[in-house]
């Protein structure tokens, strides 16, 4: 009977002990980097060959990841943005700082600005 208690007092720790754990991890957890560009792109053929592809090679490098990209926006309030967006994700701020800090992001956007300008800006996610 004693080693039934003892099993059953050992399980409730571990229990307890694990419950703790997660409830830490889930405290320590950051919200999600939110990385919005609108492109006005007024050469689309130059862009797509001699900036994309670098582009989204650095995004990816730097931990991030394309979510939405392109020139269909539907207007639900105001009017839509003309230009392409871009909807990007990153795990923390210090990520899209190291991507902007870049030299390559830097050598690349120079070419980029050749063939679009931009309006970039982030938002941090709400916590779940």
């Amino acid at each position: 009977m004693k080693t039934r208690y003892t099993v059953a007092l050992s399980m409730l720790a571990g229990v307890a002990l694990g419950a703790a754990a997660i409830g830490g991890l889930h405290a320590q957890a950051k919200p999600k980097i939110y990385y919005v560009s609108e492109i006005d792109v007024t050469n689309i053929d130059a862009y797509t060959k001699e900036y994309a592809p670098k582009a989204q090679a650095l995004i990816r490098k730097h931990g991030g990841q394309v979510l939405a990209a392109g020139q269909k926006v539907t207007s639900l309030e105001g009017d839509a943005p003309k230009p392409r967006v871009a909807v990007l994700v990153w795990d923390s701020m210090d990520q899209v700082q190291a991507y902007r800090n870049d030299a390559e992001f830097k050598e690349n956007r120079k070419i980029g600005d050749k063939y679009a300008k931009f309006r970039t800006f982030t938002v941090e996610a709400m916590p779940q």
